[in-house]
């Protein structure tokens, strides 16, 4: 989903996948326990599918408390 939101808008929304087990710095630093681990901006963070609703309700929530 975040990569659908990325190619919709290119200029301002960007959108990169992780391999965790490949990258196990990163996933200590964000605490990854399950997948998908969404990170928006480094200040919202969720696990799991989520209804596409509420992927772009926590997008807005990272947006206002940037």
């Amino acid at each position: 989903m975040a990569h659908q939101i990325a190619m919709a808008n290119p200029e301002h929304i960007t959108a990169d996948v992780i391999e965790a087990t490949e990258f196990p710095e990163l996933s200590r630093r964000y605490g990854v326990m399950a997948v998908p681990k969404i990170i928006i901006n480094d200040v919202v963070q969720f696990e799991g599918a989520v209804p596409e609703e509420m992927f772009v309700e926590q997008v807005k929530r990272a947006l206002e408390m940037q």
